[in-house]
Parts: C-alpha cells; structure tokens; sequence
C-alpha cells in the first residue's frame, strides 16, 4: 500500500507540474513499479479489492455531483451515443483481427474487449475541472452506463458462441434484469432517498449517520447490480446518484477523503497489469498499435456521430471522452484467455489497448475541454492558465 500510494502520488504531481492531468501519472506509476519496469510488485488479489474499491468510490463521488433529472433528459442522445460506440468497435476490431488471419472466435474477442467505456477515468477528469454540469459531461456519463448494459450482453451472446450455445432466454433474462436496475434506481432512487435521509439523524444514534446510511446503499446497489449482470461500478454510480440532491457538505467531504485514499489503487493497479514482454514479437507490437487505433478513432467516430446533433464540439467532446477502455477492457482479455480463446498475445495486446487508450483519453479531454476551461478562469489569471 505504502509503494502503490506514494508513487501514485509523487507521479501525479509530476505529471501536474508537466501540464497533464494527475491521472495519467497514477497510471504510469502502475506501470513503472509493475512487472514490466522495476517488478517491484506484480497485481494479486489484495491489490484488485483495493482498485475495485477505488472505482467504486470514484463512481460513487461522481454520481454525487450529478442531477438525475439532469441525466434522464438527455437520455435519448446517451442511447445512440452508447448503440454507435458499440457497434463501430466491435466491427472494426473484429474485422482488423480476422485480415490478420486470426481464429474467428479470438476475434470476435478482441473486438468485445473494445466494446465498453471505462467511466472511472473520464468522470475523474471531468469532476477535477468540475465539467460534470456540461451537457456532454452528462451525456459521456449516461452513455457510459448505457455502454456497460451493452457491453455485458455483447460479451454474454460472444461467451456462449465461444462455447457453442447460444441460451436466448438468458440473455434476454439478463437484459431485462440489467435495464430495468438502471432505469428504476435512475428514475426513482433520488425521490426515494430525499423521503429517508431527512429522518436518518433523528432516528439513529450512531456516530455519522448519513454518512452511515450512504455507505450502506453504496455496497448495497453494488452487489445488486453484479447480480442483475452489470459492473459494481455502475451501482456505485446510481447510488450516489439516488443521494445527489440529499446528502450534505458533511458527507460528501466524507466521501472525498475516502476516496483520495482508494482512487490511486484504481489508477495504479490499471497499469500494473502491463506486460511489455508479450511485444517481443514484433508482428505482435505492431498489431497493438494498429489495435490501438482503431480503439481510439472507433469510439471518436462511432459516439461523435451519435452525439453530432448537440454541434461539433460537444459531439467532439463526447468521442473523446469515451475513448477509455481502462478495466473493463482488462476483465473481457481475462474471461477471453480463461475460455481458451485468446492467445498470450492477443492476451498482451487488449491489455495494452487498454492501458494505452486510458493513458491517452485524460490530455485528449484536457483539449477538448479547453474552451471551457478557459471561460471558467477568472480575468486576470487567465495568463496564468495558458502557462500552466
């Protein structure tokens, strides 16, 4: 904890003072005290509860700082954001394996594990700015969530092909069950919440009782969400998005410090799991950048398109932000390889397209953002800004 911590730390800073976001640095310092660089630690179980926790909390956070009303209203523009960025990397990612004469169904792999945004890492840039309230914040959020229901029946329809049966009514079990946790926590969690937390102090004797309660609903839309087939991230989301316009400064400075200590083991336990010896090979190494490629310019077109109706620099906006694969990526190239359907290689290859396009996406959105940005410094540190 005390190497993993302090390096993220020290890296972020480093990368702050070099005029890039103190994410990429977490992430770098993942990779430089990985096996891959020093080997001074290698990922294992213990540190991928930290990073589990971490996410969520940073998901939780996010969703504290959201309107769910905010988030509805633009859910038809999330849905075909979200149905685009699908679509176009899944295509494309396929057909680049199937022209380099892969196996069929290690394609169709490669090109699931570049099906679903990592929100963790956008939503992290955008509350840092406090861009959250922007429209295509809300929309790269909505669609991102919509992106994991998507992402999870893509995955379960190409799991079961790998293994020969495709069991319809499942998945459409499964469908159901995932939509209808999002829709009903999105829609009804906050008016739910506002009826009880009011009462919680008067109620309870227990030290931080809201903060207590907020907890509580955290864990508990987590597990229930991995149960209804999506991530826990995604819970953690709706649960701070049920408690948005209820909690106080109180609880959200809880929040914050909860996760200034567990973010970092989510950014850093991303780039532990590079391995820089699977690029050996250089056919390997030079698939992994045309892989990369097509990762960042398939979710650029395919959710900029959906996205082209708000003007072309939100829609740009919207393609950027959804760039990150980060762990999601990560977890289909394990589920890929366990099967037996993924080579070491392709194994090495995902896993870089992950870490790569998380790294790339945070100064992306720095530039994409930058309008903004400069609108919101006050007249006379506006020097100040460019410099910095």
């Amino acid at each position: 904890m005390l190497v993993v911590f302090v390096s993220a730390k020290l890296m972020a800073e480093a990368a702050e003072r070099l005029g890039q976001p103190g994410i990429v640095g977490e992430i770098l310092a993942g990779v430089l005290i990985g096996p891959s660089v020093l080997g001074w630690l290698a990922p294992s179980e213990f540190l991928s509860a930290l990073s589990d926790l971490g996410a969520m909390f940073l998901l939780f956070r996010v969703g504290l700082e959201v309107k769910s009303s905010e988030l509805l209203r633009v859910g038809g523009t999330a849905t075909l954001v979200a149905s685009s960025g699908v679509v176009v990397p899944f295509v494309m990612g396929t057909a680049i394996m199937l022209a380099w004469h892969a196996p069929l169904n290690e394609s169709i792999f490669v090109g699931a594990s570049m099906v679903a945004t990592s929100v963790g890492i956008t939503a992290q840039v955008l509350s840092a700015k406090g861009l959250l309230r922007a429209i295509s914040s809300q929309i790269i959020l909505a669609a991102a969530v919509i992106d994991d229901v998507l992402g999870l029946l893509v995955l379960a329809v190409v799991s079961s092909l790998s293994r020969g049966k495709l069991d319809v009514p499942q998945l459409a079990l499964t469908a159901v069950a995932a939509v209808a946790f999002t829709v009903i926590v999105a829609k009804w969690g906050t008016y739910a919440m506002g009826r009880v937390v009011p009462h919680v102090d008067s109620k309870f004797r227990v030290g931080e009782a809201r903060f207590v309660l907020a907890m509580s609903l955290l864990f508990a839309l987590a597990l229930l969400a991995v149960y209804t087939g999506v991530a826990a991230i995604v819970g953690a989301f709706l649960a701070g998005l049920a408690l948005g316009e209820s909690t106080g400064p109180r609880e959200r400075s809880l929040v914050q410090g909860v996760s200034e200590l567990l973010v970092p083991f989510f950014l850093a336990g991303i780039g532990l799991h590079v391995d820089l010896s699977a690029f050996g090979h250089i056919g390997t190494a030079v698939l992994a950048l045309v892989i990369l490629a097509a990762a960042v310019v398939s979710k650029f077109i395919g959710c900029g398109l959906g996205a082209l109706g708000l003007g072309k620099a939100d829609a740009l906006r919207v393609g950027v932000g959804m760039i990150p694969r980060g762990e999601v990526g990560m977890v289909v190239a394990q589920i890929g390889l366990g099967f037996g359907m993924l080579s070491r290689g392709s194994y090495g290859v995902v896993v870089f397209m992950s870490v790569a396009t998380t790294i790339i996406a945070p100064p992306l959105l720095k530039m994409a953002y930058r309008s903004s940005l400069e609108a919101a410094v006050p007249e006379g540190e506006e020097e100040t800004f460019r410099l910095g």
